[in-house]
């Protein structure tokens, strides 16, 4: 754990002391050679669950996944960035980058916390930078009420949660992942303990989100800048499902019955949401919307709790954060040569850039879950498991993927086909940077394809 904390902590000096002309350079590079370390992460030689560096910090094959994704997302962040932070002044730069590196600390130790309390403070602590990057470096006015959306929601989402923690802790006297899930604690059909249950999940289904409680994510992401939209798509939603995997281990008799009306939302969400995208205009909202219709299949696998459904949830979560990410990246291309997310603005950019064409058409297939991309293998997953919890789940998850594939193909056509407009001819080309940074983003996704059982979890 401590051979990518400490070198992350290390960029926060490296920042501040290197040269104007080496920042991006060299903060790219340092990023990118903690990612190359975090992969040994992957190699697993423990015989136990968990490999541990201290009492408070463990890895297992879990949280390995998602420990990987966040260390990988840093450099891909800064090299999006690029573009429109480089005009501003040096100190605010620096800032920017600072931001993003104090994110990737904190979700280190969120992800690799052995104590819930710990964890729960770095889930609440990402608030702060996230909250930085989206109302000071955000696109429009409009960004200071989408920083107010999300800081309420989470907010109020995570209060009941402490409650929670602090009543388990009173009950059980641990709070430890290590020993909580060999006590037993005090779960009887009293309303308390119903209230107690829900108070432990709604902080975790407000931040994946659950519909119902989604508002202030499209607003989040259209607001935020690029590294914004990236980090709050690819890791910061995950952060909730993660939450949920962790607890539902010790709320097990009383989610038998509790979980059903959360379920139900979860799969009307996945139906309503993709309807939402497909009458959708803008591109980064159909993104947007798109992220909670697929965090809403891995709410459904996760509160099944079935070994296929964590399983399925948890590959379903590295894809979508892969993928998503990319698109985001996408959007954020064309934003940056038309000056413009409405997607009638920007048709036809097939012709001009055959090459980014190429990478909007993988990224798309990636987000209607072709096989065999790891996307399929997580829905196919918890789409067996929704079914096996209950036969009719297969009509509203059948019909939100074929919604998906519809919005994702949508997405395609309308930005790429049909005829170019005479005031985009001349846009600027793009650069090896946009590519590589495509490349960083899908290339992992297909690699995946060849050995799913890196992000598999406890199932292997």
């Amino acid at each position: 754990m401590l051979k990518v904390l400490i070198p992350t902590i290390m960029l926060f000096p490296t920042i501040w002391i290197t040269p104007a002309k080496w920042l991006w350079t060299t903060t790219t590079a340092h990023s990118l050679l903690i990612a190359l370390i975090s992969l040994t992460w992957l190699k697993w030689v423990a015989e136990t669950g968990w490999t541990s560096s201290s009492m408070y910090m463990a890895a297992d094959p879990l949280s390995t996944p998602l420990l990987v994704l966040t260390c990988w997302l840093l450099p891909l962040m800064i090299l999006a960035s690029q573009y429109h932070i480089k005009p501003e002044p040096l100190n605010r730069q620096r800032t920017y980058i600072m931001l993003l590196t104090s994110l990737q600390t904190l979700l280190i130790m969120a992800f690799g916390a052995t104590e819930i309390i710990m964890f729960y403070i770095m889930f609440e602590a990402t608030l702060i930078p996230t909250l930085i990057i989206i109302t000071r470096w955000g696109n429009q006015a409009e960004r200071l009420t989408a920083g107010t959306y999300f800081l309420f929601y989470t907010l109020a989402g995570s209060l009941p949660l402490l409650i929670a923690l602090l009543l388990m802790q009173q009950s059980t006297g641990t709070l430890s992942m290590l020993t909580l899930q060999y006590t037993q604690p005090l779960m009887e059909n009293l309303w308390t303990h119903k209230i107690w249950w829900a108070g432990c999940l709604i902080a975790f289904l407000v931040k994946m989100p659950l519909y119902g409680m989604h508002l202030w994510l499209p607003k989040a992401h259209v607001e935020a800048p690029v590294a914004g939209s990236m980090v709050l798509a690819a890791v910061l939603l995950k952060l909730g499902g993660y939450g949920m995997m962790r607890m539902m281990i010790m709320l097990d008799p009383l989610s038998k019955e509790l979980a059903y009306p959360f379920i139900i939302l979860a799969l009307w969400g996945i139906i309503m949401t993709g309807t939402i995208c497909l009458r959708q205009t803008d591109l980064k909202s159909l993104i947007a919307y798109s992220s909670v219709s697929h965090m809403g299949l891995v709410a459904g696998g996760i509160l099944t709790q079935t070994p296929w459904g964590f399983s399925g949830a948890l590959i379903l979560m590295i894809a979508h954060g892969l993928v998503s990410s990319a698109l985001f990246c996408l959007a954020n291309t064309a934003y940056e040569r038309t000056h413009s997310r409405t997607m009638v603005l920007a048709r036809g950019l097939q012709i001009i850039f055959p090459l980014t064409a190429t990478w909007w058409f993988i990224a798309n297939l990636a987000n209607l879950a072709l096989p065999p991309l790891p996307n399929l293998m997580g829905e196919l997953l918890i789409i067996t498991t929704m079914f096996n919890w209950s036969p009719w789940t297969i009509l509203l998850t059948g019909l939100g993927t074929l919604i998906t594939a519809g919005y994702s193909l949508y997405m395609f056509l309308m930005t790429q086909r049909g005829p170019t407009p005479t005031h985009i001819i001349n846009l600027q080309p793009f650069h090896t940077r946009e590519h590589l940074l495509m490349a960083l983003h899908l290339i992992p996704i297909i690699l995946l394809v060849i050995k799913p059982e890196l992000m598999w979890g406890w199932c292997y």
